[in-house]
């Protein structure tokens, strides 16, 4: 039984359509894709800071993307050295800003698609809002 889920992503642009990373970063996530072994992790963390705020974000955000300001706001104020930690150890991944020419906007667009038995397609995030 074969059943799929996709993201696709698209970016727009009002410059020359190609875009990269650029500026300075506050989004971040879960390194779910290498998965990490937490328990080693764990023995790795000689900093309770570091230890506290990689249990905060397993348990809060799992694989979704969470940005700085979330942290500030969960209490883990002065976060930027236990969160280089764990980007040191590979345990979190930097989501810096796409840019284009300076100037220009630069937009994202996701849609979800589930692709299941019998060649079933179907659009998860369209909506009447999308």
């Amino acid at each position: 039984i074969i059943r799929k889920l996709y993201a696709i992503e698209t970016f727009g642009t009002t410059g020359s359509g190609f875009v990269e990373e650029d500026g300075s970063c506050s989004h971040y996530m879960w390194n779910y894709q290498d998965n990490p072994d937490v328990d080693v992790l764990r023995s790795k963390l000689k900093k309770k800071r570091a230890l506290a705020l990689m249990e905060h974000i397993l348990k809060k955000y799992k694989t979704l993307a969470f940005c700085r300001r979330w942290l500030d706001d969960a209490g883990f104020k002065n976060h930027e050295a236990a969160l280089k930690v764990l980007m040191d150890l590979e345990a979190v991944v930097a989501y810096p800003p796409l840019c284009d020419r300076k100037g220009c906007f630069v937009a994202q667009f996701e849609h979800t698609i589930y692709l299941g038995l019998d060649g079933h397609k179907e659009v998860l995030s369209r909506g009447e809002d999308y």
